[in-house]
């Protein structure tokens, strides 16, 4: 990909993106952090997840 078609590329995605009416914008943004993965599974995948079962497995066996 060429430097040329680069920033054809990104002017392309800055006007669509300006394009869109304001109330849209705001709409898309809400719906995308609504279906983001939690924070420990984005950063660490699912290890956290699985430690925390062995310790919550260790402590219903108490």
């Amino acid at each position: 990909m060429s430097a040329n078609d680069y920033v054809k590329f990104v002017t392309q995605q800055i006007v669509s993106y300006m394009d869109q009416p304001k109330e849209e914008r705001k709409r898309l943004k809400n719906e995308k952090s609504q279906n983001r993965q939690p924070r420990m599974n984005r950063y660490f995948g699912m290890m956290p997840f699985a430690v925390s079962m062995m310790f919550n497995k260790k402590k219903k066996a108490e």
